[in-house]
C-alpha cells in the first residue's frame, strides 16, 4: 500500500515530511527508521496564540526577538519575526506573559521613569498580542508630572515558511520600505505590510524603526496599535487559507462545568477554546470543517487524530464529526481492488517495539464509528445518508482484510498484527452492523460474525497468561512470536462504543481480562500519577519522553478514563482522571499532546517534552472526553432517549455540565457528591433512563 509521510505526533518535521500549517505535503518515501531528526527550536515554554490559519508564537517576555520559531505567521508563513518595544531607549522589564484566551497573549511589564532615583517603577507597559498579529500596546504612568518618552519599535521578517524556520533555513531578513503609516516588506512573490494607529512621528525604513513622542499626563495611557496584513497577489485562489476566514464557533457548543472543585471548569473551558482555535477549513471544500492536529507542527490535510477529536466531542454537537467525515471520505480510495474502501494515510511511529504502522487503517476503522457513535448523538438524517455509503466501503474493506484468520495487519497484509488495531476493527464491526441494521442495508450479521471470530482468535492467541494474572500482548509479528510489552495501548481494548439504548459494545476481552487489565492500567509502572504512560517502566526501551515509549499521551489516558469507568473499575479511572487534572495545571489548563512520564513526587510538576504540539485537538478533545466520563452521558437520539451512569464514587465531588447537546438541543446534568445523576436540561420529549 502506498503511504505518503507526515510527522508523528511529538514528532516535528523534518527536510522530508509533511509541511506545517496547512502546506499540501506531495508524495514521497517515509523516512528510514534511522533518520536523524533535525535539530529544532524548542516550543515547550513559548506562548502560542492560535486562530488559524493565523499563529504567534512568543517568549514570555513578548518581544519579537526573530530566534528560534518566535513570529507571526499565516497559512505557514512568517509575516513577521521581529517587534522590540523599547521605551526611552529601554527595554521593559517584563514581569509576566499568559494566555488571555487561545488566540490571544497579554504582557505586562515596568519602567522606571529617566530621572528617578527610586526603587519603584512608575510606568506599566502592557502588551495584548492577537494571532493574526494585531498588538496593542499601552503605557501607564503613575508619576505625578507629565511625561515625554520617546516611544520605537523596531520590526522586521524574512517571510519564511514555518519549515525552514524550524530547520535554521529562514535566510535574511528583508529590507523594509515606507508604507502609509507604517512599514512594507515583499520577497518571494508575497509582501506584508505592518500599519500604526497613531501614525508615527517618524518612519526609518533601513534600520525597520517607527518612533513616537509620546505625552503622558500623570496617570494617563498612551497607546500604539499595530496591524499586520499580508498582500499576496500570486497566491491561487485554491491555495491554502483562500477564500477561508475562520470557521465558525457554532460548531462546537459552549460547554461549561461547575462543582466542587473549580479546575474541571478551567480545563473545559480551556479545551474548548483550543478546539476551535484549532479549526481550519478544507481549501477545495470551505464549508468542510475539520480540526488541525496541533501546533506549531501538525496543521495539514485532516488526519485520523482529527476523526478520534471529532468522536471525542460529540458531545459538544455533531457537525463537525460531519465535516470531518465529509472532508476525509473523500480522500477514500475506489476502484474494484483490495485496497478499495480503505482511507490513505502516511505511516506513524509506532515505539522502540514494532514497525511504524498505518493512519489510514486507523482513519478506515474510525469511520464508522463516528458515524454510528454521532448518529446516537443526534446526527441529521441528511448528513447521515450522505456519508454512509462511504462507511459501507470502509466496512467492505475491513470484512476482505479480516476474511484470512480474523485478524486485521497493520500496516500491510504481512503484518504485524496489533492488538490496538484488532481492538478498532471490532468496535468497527459492531458499530458498523448497527448502524448498518439501523439504516435498513445489508451486511449486519457478516460483520458481527467477523467480530466474533476476531474476538475468540484475539483470546486465544493475544492473551499471555503468567502467575500475576497475565496480560494482553502488544501485537503478534510474522514469525509466530508474540510482543509482551506492556503500555497505554491497551486502553483501547476497553473501548467498545456505544450501541441502541446507550448498551456499550461487547469488548474483546472477558470480564476476568477486563479487570485484569483494569488492574495492570492502575500499577506505578503505567499510573504516572499525572497520567497513563505510553511503555510501562518496566519494559525494555522505556523512555520518559519516548511518544510511544513512556511518555504520557493525553488522549490514551482519556480512553483509559472512559474504558475503566464504562466498565466499573472507578477506582483506576479515578485515579487517571485526577492525575490529568493535576497535571493541567502545569500547563494553565492547555494541555500538550504529550508530556514526560516521569513519576510524580510531593510538590513536583509533569515536565514538558519540547517538541509536543500545545494546543493540540486530541489533547484538548481528550480532556473533554475524560470529564465528563464523571457523567456517563448514553444517548440514543434515534430511540429518543438519554441515560446517565455517573462515577459512584465522585471523585471531584459534585459537578454540574451545562452547554452540552443531545439529539440536536441543550442537555445539561448534574452529578452530587454521592455519585447519582440528575438531567437538569434536554430536548423536549427525550426519554430518561437509567
Amino acid at each position: 500500500m502506498a503511504l505518503s509521510p507526515v510527522p508523528a505526533p511529538g514528532r516535528p518535521p523534518g527536510p522530508t515530511t509533511g509541511p506545517p500549517l496547512g502546506r499540501p505535503s506531495g508524495s514521497g518515501v517515509a523516512p528510514s527508521r534511522g533518520a536523524r531528526p533535525a535539530e529544532l527550536p524548542p516550543v515547550h515554554g513559548a506562548l502560542i496564540c492560535v486562530a488559524l490559519p493565523a499563529l504567534a508564537i512568543c517568549s514570555e517576555h513578548g518581544q519579537l526577538t526573530g530566534e528560534g520559531l518566535e513570529g507571526v505567521y499565516a497559512a505557514g508563513r512568517r509575516l513577521l519575526s521581529r517587534c522590540v518595544l523599547r521605551v526611552a531607549g529601554r527595554e521593559p522589564v517584563i514581569l509576566q506573559g499568559r494566555m488571555a484566551t487561545a488566540d490571544r497573549a497579554v504582557f505586562l511589564g515596568v519602567l522606571r521613569v529617566p530621572g528617578d532615583m527610586g526603587p519603584d517603577p512608575g510606568i506599566t507597559v502592557e502588551r495584548t498580542r492577537s494571532a493574526d498579529g494585531t498588538e496593542r500596546i499601552t503605557l501607564r504612568s503613575a508619576v505625578a508630572r507629565p511625561l515625554r518618552l520617546p516611544v520605537e519599535i523596531a520590526l522586521g521578517t524574512d517571510l519564511a515558511n514555518l519549515g525552514a524556520v524550524a530547520s535554521g533555513r529562514s535566510g535574511p531578513g528583508l529590507t523594509a520600505s515606507v508604507h502609509g503609516t507604517g512599514l512594507r516588506w515583499t520577497g518571494d512573490g508575497s509582501s506584508v505590510a505592518v500599519t500604526a494607529d497613531p501614525p508615527p512621528t517618524d518612519s526609518l525604513a533601513a534600520a525597520g524603526v517607527l518612533r513616537w513622542e509620546a505625552e503622558v499626563a500623570p496617570g494617563g495611557t498612551f497607546s500604539v496599535q499595530l496591524r499586520v496584513r499580508e498582500d499576496s497577489p500570486t497566491r491561487s485562489s485554491a491555495s491554502p487559507g483562500a477564500g477561508a476566514g475562520r470557521p465558525g464557533g457554532h460548531l462546537l457548543a459552549d460547554a461549561q462545568a461547575e462543582g466542587d472543585d473549580p479546575r474541571p471548569g478551567e480545563l473545559l473551558r480551556a479545551s474548548v477554546e483550543d478546539l476551535r482555535a484549532l479549526l481550519q477549513r478544507d481549501p477545495a471544500h470551505p464549508a468542510d470543517v475539520h480540526l488541525a492536529a496541533g501546533v506549531p507542527w501538525r496543521c495539514g490535510p485532516v488526519t485520523a487524530e482529527a476523526l478520534w477529536a471529532a468522536r471525542m466531542v460529540l458531545p459538544l454537537g455533531t457537525r463537525l464529526a460531519a465535516t470531518t467525515l465529509r472532508a476525509l471520505g473523500r480522500t477514500q480510495l475506489s476502484g474494484a481492488g483490495p485496497e478499495s474502501g480503505r482511507i490513505p494515510g502516511p505511516l506513524r511511529d509506532a515505539g522502540p517495539h514494532l514497525p511504524p504502522r498505518c493512519t489510514g487503517i486507523e482513519a478506515t476503522l474510525a469511520f464508522p464509528v463516528v458515524l454510528a457513535e454521532a448518529r446516537r448523538w443526534g446526527l441529521p438524517t441528511a448528513d447521515l445518508e450522505e456519508l454512509l455509503p462511504v462507511a459501507e466501503r470502509c466496512l467492505g474493506w475491513l470484512r476482505r482484510a479480516a476474511a484470512g484468520d480474523g485478524l486485521v495487519p497493520d500496516p500491510g497484509p504481512a503484518g504485524p498484527w496489533r492488538a490496538e488495531t484488532q481492538a478498532h476493527a471490532h468496535r468497527a464491526a459492531l458499530l458498523g452492523a448497527d448502524l448498518l441494521d439501523a439504516c435498513g442495508r445489508p451486511g449486519g450479521d457478516p460483520l458481527r460474525d467477523s467480530a466474533r471470530t476476531l474476538r475468540e482468535r484475539f483470546r486465544r492467541e493475544f492473551w499471555l497468561d503468567d502467575r500475576t494474572g497475565g496480560r494482553p500482548a502488544v501485537a503478534r509479528l510474522p514469525d509466530g512470536r508474540s510482543l509482551s510489552h506492556l503500555g497505554g495501548w491497551a486502553a483501547h481494548l476497553l473501548d467498545t462504543g456505544l450501541l441502541g439504548g446507550g448498551i456499550h459494545a461487547q469488548g474483546l476481552l472477558d470480564g476476568t481480562e477486563t479487570e485484569q487489565v483494569a488492574r495492570l492500567l492502575g500499577t506505578p509502572a503505567l499510573d504516572s500519577g499525572w497520567g497513563l504512560r505510553g511503555l510501562g517502566t518496566k519494559e525494555p526501551g522505556h523512555n520518559p519522553f519516548g511518544h510511544r515509549a513512556g511518555a504520557v499521551r493525553v488522549h490514551e489516558t482519556a480512553v483509559a478514563v472512559a474504558g475503566l469507568a464504562a466498565a466499573g473499575h472507578e477506582k483506576e479511572a479515578a485515579s487517571l482522571l485526577r492525575g490529568l487534572i493535576d497535571g493541567s495545571e502545569a500547563f494553565a489548563h492547555r494541555l500538550p499532546e504529550m508530556y514526560a512520564g516521569e513519576q510524580r513526587t510531593a510538590g513536583g510538576r509533569p515536565v514538558p517534552h519540547p517538541a509536543a504540539c500545545r494546543p493540540a485537538a486530541i489533547a484538548a478533545a481528550g480532556a473533554v472526553h475524560a470529564l465528563l466520563a464523571l457523567a456517563g452521558i448514553r444517548p440514543d437520539a434515534p430511540g429518543r432517549s438519554v441515560s446517565t451512569h455517573p462515577l459512584r464514587s465522585a471523585p471531584l465531588g459534585a459537578i454540574r455540565f451545562s452547554g452540552l447537546v443531545v439529539a440536536g438541543e441543550p442537555f445539561a446534568v448534574r452529578v452530587g457528591r454521592l455519585g447519582l445523576g440528575m438531567v437538569e436540561q434536554a430536548a423536549e420529549g427525550l426519554q430518561l433512563g437509567v
